[in-house]
């Protein structure tokens, strides 16, 4: 953790800060303010935190440093004089006004006390938010850096060719260097005055209920909804959304069909019963029971999003297993009784064991049932599932993948029951389903019958 007012996850080595105090008496010409600044990295002595508004009264090109006055709330009452310190260009930001300089302020409260640890020897900074952009500065493995703001960038990509998690930063280096640098191998942490040094981390007491969060795997409420009605949508609980905070990475995870998003953070700390904020990240989450998640997140200028998220009683991948277990009973049944199948007035319907389909003969369908332009072929899913009130009446519904040049694919819906001839289908509208559940029949229904075809 960090001496002084600071937070950290990790331990920090000593760094110097170049800044000296100088006193500019009142009746010299040097008192006059020709600007405003913004500190960008905390100075040691005076103890000032970065993100503090300081006037400046002029500049040293030869020391490359600004001349700046102190705020009252750190000038320790000193009589008949007006305070003053010596600060780096590169650590602090000139603006013309004060008003101007106290908006960059608000804009950069976010990250005004987060700096960054390097976890890797060579890490590059970069010129622009992208792995191919030119290098400008190589970080030392421990060397200290101050982050600036969040940047819009390429994803990084591993050696392996795998996206890396994590985000771009805006940084500044100690010497004044600024670029950019990918959060992945970084360790974030906040820090408001003193000096940074190494010292020794207090070990915090157990927190079982963290230990729970951390140990499970947290997927969407929707995931629990489903699998509890044991009407699973297969595509949907295939790509596995899913809530991930990974502790040792300091990286936090949301995958969901409208959000995915990656945090990175400093460390969890405990913010009353069963609640925890990510610090170094808009992040925090709160266990409303032993199997409910909640987790919130703000990101710039927009409102305070809620997501809940559920322990499964079982892996994902166990219901996925039994699912499609039961859509390929479903299709083997109809498989056997035909696999081709023939209507006088809607063609030749036939099923390949893999799977696919092909039907020749239903120009009548087209455009009501059938799009123009389908090939008539393509692939089927038994992924449908009845309202009580349709189970007296059918054996099931599946869903109909057409393929074609206009319409990369066109899921069509049936209704069908099996006799032992054939079987009858009958079309259901996209607006009588509800997610992956058939609700109710069409107002005038089209209903198509098959008889097995000869041999």
């Amino acid at each position: 953790m960090i001496q002084g007012n600071s937070r950290v996850i990790g331990v920090l080595p000593r760094i110097l800060l170049a800044a000296g105090v100088v006193t500019v008496l009142f009746g010299s010409c040097t008192n006059r303010i020709i600007g405003w600044g913004l500190l960008l990295w905390a100075l040691e002595e005076p103890a000032l935190p970065s993100g503090t508004v300081l006037p400046v009264y002029g500049e040293s090109k030869l020391d490359q440093v600004w001349v700046a006055g102190i705020p009252e709330e750190y000038q320790g009452g000193i009589p008949d004089t007006v305070p003053s310190v010596k600060v780096p260009f590169s650590k602090l930001e000139l603006l013309r006004s004060k008003a101007a300089a106290q908006q960059q302020a608000q804009a950069f409260a976010r990250f005004a006390r987060i700096y960054a640890e390097t976890l890797q020897d060579g890490l590059p900074i970069r010129e622009a938010p992208d792995n191919g952009a030119k290098r400008v500065y190589r970080l030392r493995q421990g060397e200290f850096i101050k982050v600036l703001s969040l940047a819009e960038g390429t994803q990084a990509i591993s050696t392996g060719g795998e996206p890396l998690p994590g985000e771009w930063y805006q940084v500044l280096t100690e010497d004044g260097n600024r670029g950019y640098c990918f959060s992945y191998r970084l360790r974030l942490f906040e820090h408001s005055t003193g000096p940074l040094q190494r010292v020794e981390e207090s070990p915090e007491a157990a927190d079982p209920d963290l230990e729970r969060v951390l140990s499970q795997t947290w997927s969407p409420e929707s995931y629990g909804t489903m699998i509890a009605s044991q009407k699973i949508d297969l595509e949907e609980l295939s790509r596995q959304w899913r809530f991930v905070p990974v502790e040792e990475q300091g990286i936090a995870h949301i995958y969901l069909p409208a959000i995915d998003k990656t945090f990175s953070y400093t460390r969890i700390r405990a913010e009353g019963d069963r609640s925890w904020r990510f610090e170094g990240a808009p992040l925090q989450m709160r266990l409303r029971s032993d199997t409910t998640l909640e987790v919130q997140f703000t990101e710039s200028g927009s409102a305070l999003q809620t997501l809940l998220f559920v322990a499964l009683p079982a892996a994902v991948e166990d219901s996925i297993r039994r699912e499609t277990a039961r859509q390929e009973q479903l299709f083997r049944k109809i498989y056997t009784l035909g696999p081709v199948f023939q209507s006088d007035n809607y063609g030749i319907l036939s099923f390949s064991a893999d799977g696919r389909f092909s039907w020749s003969g239903y120009e009548r369908l087209i455009p009501w049932v059938i799009p123009p332009g389908a090939q008539g072929r393509g692939t089927l899913s038994m992924g449908l599932f009845l309202s009580p009130d349709l189970q007296r009446a059918y054996d099931g519904a599946f869903t109909l993948y057409l393929e074609g040049p206009a319409l990369p694919e066109r899921a069509v819906h049936f209704l069908y029951t099996m006799e032992s001839q054939g079987f009858r289908i009958e079309y259901v509208p996209p607006a009588n389903l509800e997610g992956v559940t058939v609700t109710r029949r069409a107002g005038s229904p089209m209903i198509v019958y098959f008889s097995k075809a000869a041999s």
